[in-house]
């Protein structure tokens, strides 16, 4: 495999995490973030500061994966009492205050962010540890949406005012989503700051936030397959289609119109379905 190829399939898998964090998030949980790259953001800048003191991957990607947890339970705790629009418009500005902090923190960077990250030790080895990751992240996100865990999201998301008068302690189970989301969050940051090497503010921006939002809405919310799939086209698609690089904000905005309007159950779960009835059509 070529260099190229090699650095594409690190990025899939790393968007492929990203997708997998929110769908836990707002797919399982039916919280809707906009601000998630404020947490991807928070695991890049973490594991940028702790690589630069000579800290290894060992020691970064846990930090990064707390640290991003952390602010993401801040997060969900001041967001508690607002729901749908409000709770957006909440995480859409978390985002931008994690952007301010970092455009005019001169320990991080500012606008010119943080370069010249050391590699880590794996080597060549590295982008297949961050496909074992985005597995690992796939099998996790598996095993929470069939655990009990998983049940109380789906019923936090279908009826928050149901699950409670079941006795499901929402507010609880709002915060593990957001701390579990976010924490997957940071780790794809910190596998993105020794992917590129460099981080910096313009990679977190809302943009991104409506990116990942993109991928979890046209996977299917909920999906796991869904998110990986999805992820995947929505990481080839400015590879293939170069000319839609510049308008990538544009072109998901629009996705996500499209998907919302028309299949708001998302692309998976539709081809599920269709391939179910074709298959019970041949049986008949």
């Amino acid at each position: 495999m070529g260099a190229y190829e090699t650095s594409i399939l690190t990025l899939v898998a790393i968007n492929v995490i990203l997708a997998l964090s929110l769908n836990l998030i707002s797919g399982l949980c039916g919280q809707v973030s906009l601000g998630h790259a404020a947490f991807f953001g928070v695991g890049a800048y973490a594991t940028a500061l702790l690589a630069k003191a000579g800290f290894g991957l060992g020691f970064t990607l846990p930090l990064a994966l707390l640290a991003a947890g952390a602010f993401g339970l801040v997060v969900g705790f001041c967001s508690l009492r607002v729901r749908d629009d409000f709770l957006a418009i909440a995480t859409m500005a978390a985002g931008f205050l994690f952007l301010g902090v970092v455009r005019t923190s001169d320990a991080l960077g500012g606008e010119l962010g943080i370069s010249q990250i050391p590699e880590t030790a794996l080597g060549d080895f590295f982008p297949y540890f961050v496909v074992l990751c985005a597995v690992a992240a796939a099998l996790f996100c598996a095993w929470v949406k069939k655990s009990w865990l998983g049940y109380a999201f789906e019923a936090v998301a279908a009826d928050e005012i149901a699950a409670r008068s079941l006795g499901i302690d929402t507010p609880r189970f709002k915060l593990a989503a957001f701390a579990l989301g976010t924490a997957l969050a940071g780790v794809a940051g910190c596998l993105y700051a020794y992917y590129l090497g460099t981080v910096g503010a313009e990679a977190f921006g809302f943009p991104v936030s409506v990116m990942i939002l993109a991928m979890v809405v046209i996977g299917g919310m909920g999906s796991i397959w869904g998110c990986v799939i999805a992820a995947t086209l929505l990481t080839l698609m400015p590879e293939w289609f170069r000319f839609i690089n510049d308008y990538k904000l544009l072109v998901f905005g629009l996705l996500l119109f499209m998907m919302m309007r028309f299949v708001p159950g998302g692309l998976f779960p539709l081809v599920l379905r269709q391939a179910a009835r074709l298959r019970g059509g041949r049986t008949a």
